[in-house]
C-alpha cells in the first residue's frame, strides 16, 4: 500500500486523536509492515509553554490570556518536526494542524516538498456540542466558559477557511464526517467515506 497522509480537524473537543487513533488502527491491519507517523501540536504545545526559554515565556502568556498563538509558531511546531523525524516512507496522521488559512497554504509547500497528497478529515460538530464536550472532559485548558468561547472563536474565524482552501486545493480531499455520533458510528462513516 502507497503512503497515506491524512489531516484531522474539527472544533475543539471533536474526538480528533481518538478518530485518529482508530484510523491508524484500521492502517495497520490493513499494512501490517506500514510505518506510522503521527504529529499532534496540542501536546506539543503544552510542552513547550512549560520550558524556561523566552519564546516559551511568550507563548505561556498568550496559552495563559487565551488567545492563539501566532501562525510562525504553530508552522515550527509541526515543521521542525517533519524535518527532523519524517522518513517519508510511513503513513502519515496530522492532528490539530492547519488551524489558519496561512498555516494551510504553509503545509501545503510541505506537502508538495514530500511529494503528498492528502485526505483531510473534518469532524463536523456545532459549537453547542462542542462547548458541552469541553466542559465535560475536566482537562485545565476546558474549565473556564471565558477560554473555551475564544477557542470556538478561533475556529470559526481562523480554522474555517483554511477547510474551504482544503475543499478546493488540488492537494487534497475532504471528507466532512458528523462528528455528534458515537465514537464508533464516527469511526464507520470515516471508513465508508474512505472506500475502505
Amino acid at each position: 500500500m502507497l503512503p497515506q497522509t491524512f489531516i484531522f480537524i474539527g472544533r475543539s473537543g471533536c474526538g480528533k486523536g481518538t478518530q485518529s487513533e482508530l484510523l491508524q488502527k484500521l492502517l495497520k491491519e490493513k499494512d501490517p509492515n506500514g510505518e506510522i507517523f503521527y504529529l499532534e501540536t496540542g501536546a506539543n504545545f503544552r510542552e513547550f509553554i512549560k520550558k524556561d526559554g523566552y519564546s516559551s515565556k511568550l507563548a505561556d502568556a498568550i496559552y495563559k490570556n487565551g488567545d492563539r498563538q501566532p501562525d510562525f509558531l504553530a508552522v515550527w511546531m509541526w515543521s521542525h518536526v517533519l524535518i527532523d523525524k519524517f522518513k517519508g516512507t510511513e503513513h502519515a496522521f496530522f492532528d490539530g494542524i492547519t488551524r489558519s488559512l496561512p498555516e494551510a497554504m504553509t503545509f501545503t509547500t510541505a506537502l508538495e516538498f514530500y511529494g503528498r497528497k492528502a485526505t483531510v478529515v473534518c469532524l463536523d460538530v456545532s459549537r453547542a456540542w462542542s462547548e458541552a464536550r469541553l466542559l465535560s472532559r475536566g482537562r485545565s485548558d476546558d474549565v473556564d466558559m471565558d477560554e473555551v468561547k475564544k477557542r470556538l472563536d478561533w475556529f470559526d474565524k481562523d480554522s474555517a477557511p483554511a477547510i474551504d482552501y482544503f475543499n478546493v486545493h488540488g492537494t487534497y480531499k475532504l471528507i466532512t464526517v458528523n462528528g455528534e455520533q458515537t465514537i464508533e458510528e464516527v469511526h464507520k462513516e470515516i471508513v465508508a467515506k474512505l472506500g475502505w
